[in-house]
């Protein structure tokens, strides 16, 4: 399947659509969070190295919690992401879309040991190469996703839009229509918008460029045109 898309219902039924993380942004969130709990082990060293046998004791303390607890924390926090998550624009939600539970973030970190099996994370790289949903040991025990966080789609601002006069003249009807798209377009996706747009393309002059981004601007113009702003 080239879509990977897994769709998921709420307990208020809303649909969701996730779009889980594959193996390459999760490899590279892991390697950047690695490194940081590397420099915070290796800063804490130096402070350690000064406190003989009772520093050596809070370094292996620190080393636990880092390694058990350090994804634990920032999953539960709002972003639902550790910092490489983050910066990856990944998180980690249930299977259903809702935020990620405290007891499914305890299960997924517990089960790493696991997914470290046979050696390397052999096992988690397997499970998220074999399901679509790219899940590894301990998302299926947690009933966990890794998804990419949804991005806001492009949007068209109508104040950057020039009034265009139409070549023809228009009835109310057409009229209205038309100034309705253009009080809409600010919600809806380039995508969407020059699929309308291209219905109403020829009260627009034709200049020879008929791109799609360009016809909606044409469109949106005789808009701006019908409601009075001309200059």
């Amino acid at each position: 399947m080239l879509d990977t898309v897994v769709a998921a219902e709420t307990p208020e039924g809303i649909l969701l659509e996730l779009r889980p993380a594959g193996l390459t942004a999760r490899f590279c969130a892991f390697a950047l969070d690695w490194l940081i709990r590397m420099v915070i082990l290796y800063a804490f060293a130096l402070i350690a190295r000064f406190m003989g046998g009772v520093g050596a004791g809070f370094l292996v303390i620190l080393f636990f919690l880092l390694e058990w607890f350090y994804p634990v924390v920032f999953e539960l926090g709002r972003a639902g992401a550790t910092p490489g998550k983050k910066t990856l624009g990944l998180k980690v939600v249930m299977d259903n879309g809702l935020p990620v539970t405290p007891g499914a973030s305890f299960t997924r970190n517990l089960l790493r040991a696991a997914d470290f099996l046979p050696i390397g994370y052999g096992f988690a790289i397997l499970s998220m190469l074999l399901r679509a949903d790219c899940k590894r040991l301990g998302d299926i025990g947690a009933a966990t996703l890794v998804v990419h966080e949804p991005r806001a789609a492009p949007r068209i601002a109508l104040d950057m839009v020039e009034p265009v006069m139409p070549v023809r003249t228009l009835s109310p009807r057409d009229q209205a229509a038309l100034v309705a798209l253009a009080s809409r377009a600010p919600t809806l996706t380039l995508e969407r918008l020059d699929e309308l747009a291209a219905i109403a393309a020829t009260v627009t002059p034709d200049n020879g460029q008929r791109e799609p981004g360009v016809i909606t601007r044409r469109v949106l113009g005789v808009a701006q045109w019908l409601v009075g702003r001309r200059t």
